[in-house]
């Protein structure tokens, strides 16, 4: 069952996307786009102050954050689409990484919202994820718009975008069929005791690998890069993504241990991490 603040992120995005759709349709295949193309920024700016003021009004305090939160994802999820759909071809690419981007952000918070409501909060969007996850989303913009200007014609190979796409969609979906599976026992941080209801989950995907959550995290941010024909980007996110997933198992794996002991020592021996070259934190018997 989806809680309250999940139903209202989710109308929120749908009518961001809604509302874009509405005021850009009637433009197809008209001058008036150009005009608006070309001065997209500003009125991003207009829509954005437009959407806070009508929110402010009718929500407060959390729910307010998580309206305009979902607002702003669903704005760049339909802008994507029609820069895909319509930007010059250079640029066709980029419309398909704002759609995936956006849309990872949205999904993860209504995704605890139906899994995990009473960890549920404004962070569980995860946007402001780290400094270093955000370096790392400017970079690669940087990369992008500096090839794009000097060989446009780099960014228009769709069929290698494609392949990131895929691997960007799937990893969606293997993330969130992780937390699904994982219920009430998944949540963005590592905990640091264990809950009275927390169980050691081996079941469905956790059978086949005991980290699907960061295996799709994983593939769904090396695909981005893929996904924007980003060849120096692609690199190094793979190796930075490499790093902290390994870091990040390591620490939660020697938190399992303490909770489930040989249980989880057992678990090990049957299942791998799913990500490359990585074993965890294993325990010498």
């Amino acid at each position: 069952m989806i809680v309250s603040a999940g139903k209202l992120s989710l109308l929120c995005f749908l009518a961001s996307c809604f509302n874009l759709a509405v005021f850009f349709l009637p433009l197809f295949n008209s001058h008036m786009f150009e005009l608006v193309y070309e001065n997209i920024y500003y009125f991003l700016f207009a829509y954005f102050i437009g959407t806070h003021l009508i929110w402010r009004l009718l929500l407060k305090n959390f729910l307010y954050e998580v309206g305009m939160r979902a607002c702003f994802l669903g704005a760049i999820f339909s802008w994507g689409i029609f820069t895909a759909v319509l930007a010059p071809d250079s640029y066709t690419v980029f419309g398909w990484y704002m759609c995936v981007l956006s849309f990872f952000h949205y999904s993860e918070f209504l995704a605890i919202s139906v899994t995990n409501p009473t960890t549920l909060t404004i962070d569980s969007y995860i946007l402001d994820h780290s400094l270093d996850y955000k370096i790392a989303a400017a970079t690669s913009w940087v990369e992008f718009f500096i090839e794009r200007w000097f060989v446009p014609d780099l960014k228009t190979y769709r069929w290698i975008a494609a392949i990131g796409l895929f691997l960007c969609v799937g990893g969606e979906i293997l993330r969130k069929l992780a937390m699904y599976t994982a219920g009430r026992n998944f949540t963005h941080t590592v905990r640091s005791e264990k809950g009275p209801d927390q169980t050691l989950v081996i079941t469905g995907l956790y059978s086949l690998v005991r980290h699907p959550s960061y295996v799709g995290w994983f593939y769904w941010a090396v695909g981005t890069q893929i996904t924007l024909l980003n060849p120096l980007c692609t690199v190094a996110y793979a190796l930075a993504s490499w790093k902290f997933f390994n870091d990040r198992i390591t620490i939660e794996e020697i938190t399992l241990l303490n909770f489930f002991g040989y249980d989880y020592m057992d678990y090990q021996k049957r299942v791998p991490t799913g990500l490359p070259l990585i074993k965890g934190y294993l325990l010498e018997e």
